[in-house]
């Protein structure tokens, strides 16, 4: 099921693929929904460990209108933020692992539900992406609170 939105999600996210048309049509004829497209072009995703990514986009939720796109694999054991191009050359985190020029991100179609990646927040079409400084905070938050549960939850 595809919501009205999609139709430019598709094109935004189909323009980072060199061959955009060949993408459209590897998501038509791929039975899993999905598409490898090229980070570094239009965006690099910073991939977290679950349970951190997940708290990361709780606060993220709270601290922006809209986050840009996520990604979740199966179970949601890792979540990939699309954040601006360039970035993964100079992130530093530990547990944080970057994709970005030289690196393939499998891609669902959006609005499509698949086997293997989902998407936690669906691209808008218009190229909003997650701010890097942003989603750092997020992460130190995120984490403080973890850290504060497991003080409280011995």
């Amino acid at each position: 099921m595809t919501t009205p939105g999609d139709k430019t999600a598709v094109e935004w996210l189909a323009a980072a693929a060199p061959d955009p048309d060949a993408c459209r049509r590897a998501w038509e004829r791929n039975p899993l929904g999905v598409a490898l497209l090229p980070a570094g072009r239009l965006w690099d995703v910073l991939i977290l460990p679950g349970e951190l990514g997940r708290a990361t986009l709780d606060v993220l939720a709270r601290l922006t209108d809209r986050p840009g796109p996520v990604l979740a694999d199966f179970g949601a054991s890792r979540l990939g933020f699309f954040v601006p191009a360039g970035t993964t050359s100079h992130w530093i985190g530990t547990g944080v692992r970057g994709a970005g020029r030289g690196a393939w991100v499998v891609v669902p179609f959006p609005g499509r539900a698949t086997g293997g990646v989902r998407w936690a927040v669906l691209p808008d079409g218009e190229g909003t992406l997650t701010d890097p400084v942003l989603l750092e905070l997020a992460m130190h938050e995120a984490a403080a609170r973890a850290l504060v549960g497991e003080c409280r939850n011995p």
